[in-house]
């Protein structure tokens, strides 16, 4: 599955890496808080019968026109997962149920917004959709592709708990529960203050004080997925903030075995967007590399992975070619 990575808005949904994603995420979750204080506020001066008319709906119809707001908007507070479909497609009249019953099971830990391809082209040519029903997610502004064809209900339970999971630990992003007349309520996930820490440390600029910082939570929390990719990011950063690419991309020409300049091209191209370039320079050293050579340029490619994200689609064709030129 695929957090991340292009940003989206209302002109361009696919794009390059986000390198600021560790902000961004800290961005969306300040909005996602921000959005619920509004609801409850609206609840509040409304009174209480007005509480569902301020929780959003668990099962949506989307066009070009509310797209922004009801998808790219609305994941700052929930994931939302988009169905692309059209009333002619069989095999999307057996997988749409299962979604619809999937959301509402689901109790506002996600939203599935429903795309018909024949009424909203744009969309769909914009996601690049090959083939329906396809199915792709999106969490605080970031496009993460799902699966594509129909899948039975056991299958798109699973993906859609990874959704979740990567949903909270990357982006701070927590669904709700539904509350007693069936809407969708919200909830805050705590702030962890060291995890911000490392945070505020990045968006100042901060690089060395940023890595220590992330690396600080991780040894407290070695798991936290969060602070991986912070470190990740942190440490590309602070690589290439110095470099002078033209002399870096001369030397990785003239030396296609030289690691450390075959290293340091990889973490400009990934830093200009450019991921499969970086992957594919890197795989490449590995294959034509032995020994500590070898190992060096592997463990950097994989370093790379994480700051794009493991699960994203780019990552997991290079792991694949990294499997080839390694066994």
């Amino acid at each position: 599955m695929q957090p991340r990575n292009s940003r989206l808005n209302s002109s361009a949904l696919r794009g390059a890496v986000d390198l600021a994603a560790v902000k961004a995420a800290g961005e969306a979750a300040q909005k996602a808080e921000q959005a619920r204080a509004e609801r409850a506020r609206q609840a509040a001066a409304g009174g209480a019968d007005d509480t569902a008319s301020a929780a959003y709906p668990l099962v949506i119809d989307v066009s070009e026109d509310t797209f922004e707001a009801e998808v790219v908007q609305r994941s700052a507070e929930v994931p939302v997962v988009v169905d692309f479909w059209a009333e002619w497609c069989g095999p999307c009249k057996q997988l749409s149920p299962i979604l619809e019953r999937l959301a509402e099971e689901y109790a506002g830990r996600i939203v599935l917004a429903k795309i018909d391809v024949d009424a909203n082209q744009l969309i769909a040519q914009q996601f690049g959709i090959q083939g329906i029903p396809a199915v792709m997610a999106v969490v605080a502004g970031q496009l993460v592709p799902l699966f594509q064809g129909a899948e039975n209900e056991a299958n798109v339970r699973k993906v859609l708990d990874q959704l979740i999971a990567v949903a909270e630990q990357r982006f701070g992003i927590v669904g709700g529960a539904v509350s007693a007349d069936g809407a969708p309520v919200p909830v805050a996930r705590p702030e962890d203050p060291a995890l911000s820490a490392a945070h505020d440390a990045l968006d100042r600029g901060d690089l060395g004080g940023a890595i220590q910082a992330y690396k600080n939570v991780l040894t407290d929390q070695p798991g936290n997925t969060e602070a991986k990719l912070g470190l990740a990011q942190a440490e590309l950063l602070h690589r290439v903030e110095k470099l002078d690419p033209q002399a870096v991309r001369s030397a990785a020409a003239a030396g296609p075995k030289d690691v450390p300049a075959q290293l340091d091209a990889a973490d400009l191209d990934l830093v200009g967007g450019h991921v499969e370039d970086a992957f594919g320079r890197l795989v490449d050293t590995v294959g034509r590399t032995f020994g500590e050579d070898r190992d060096t340029a592997r463990l950097r490619l994989l370093e790379l992975f994480e700051v794009i994200g493991v699960e994203d689609e780019r990552v997991v064709k290079a792991r694949a070619a990294l499997a080839r030129v390694l066994f």
